[in-house]
């Protein structure tokens, strides 16, 4: 287009009231109806209070389901060792046995504390307790707890060459160390 053009166009009643005529059919074609506006907005209200709802009974359930797990928490420290106290009320009922016999000779006593042990050592490896018995081995201060050390000729330096007090593992996790007496070398004398 030139110059002379462009000026003719601007200053052509005729282009202006075409393109005036034009906008106007394109906001007529784009004019809705009230009741299809109020319509549109009744819908959108009900997809909100839809959504709402939903939203609210979400928080809801979730909220349930916290204090569910809570309480299913706090019962589980409560009663975590359930199974293991109804185990060893066995060997409890059995040492009250022993004790209520009244005269017994201490072959039928010593028999009985057998069997008490023995039904406390299987209620330990039910639940797997281990137990920690380390004479001859290599002193370990992750499993052994060192009381004193003890000159030995027979022994090692660093062997375990007595056991005060067992320890026990349990699932791998020491629950208690054993106490322990650890050999170490004979100090020389010297000649004087």
């Amino acid at each position: 287009m030139t110059e002379t053009t462009q000026k003719a166009d601007v200053n052509d009643p005729s282009s202006s009231e075409e393109s005036s005529s034009e906008y106007s059919n394109d906001n007529m074609d784009q004019q809705v109806e009230p009741e299809a506006l109020e319509q549109e907005l009744e819908n959108a209200q009900q997809k909100v209070a839809e959504y709402h709802d939903k939203t609210l009974r979400m928080q809801a359930e979730m909220e349930n389901l916290r204090k569910r797990n809570e309480r299913d928490l706090s019962n589980a420290h409560k009663y975590a060792i359930e199974k293991f106290a109804s185990e060893l009320l066995q060997v409890k009922d059995s040492l009250e046995l022993g004790l209520d016999a009244g005269d017994v000779d201490v072959a039928k006593l010593q028999e009985g504390t057998a069997l008490t042990l023995k039904m406390m050592n299987a209620v330990l490896e039910k639940f797997a307790i281990e137990e920690v018995n380390p004479i001859g081995e290599t002193f370990d201060p992750n499993l052994h707890q060192a009381m004193t050390m003890q000159e030995s000729n027979e022994h090692e330096p660093n062997t375990v060459v007595s056991v005060m007090q067992k320890g026990y593992i349990l699932n791998d996790r020491l629950l208690r160390p054993a106490m322990v007496i650890v050999a170490k070398a004979p100090e020389e004398v010297a000649d004087e």
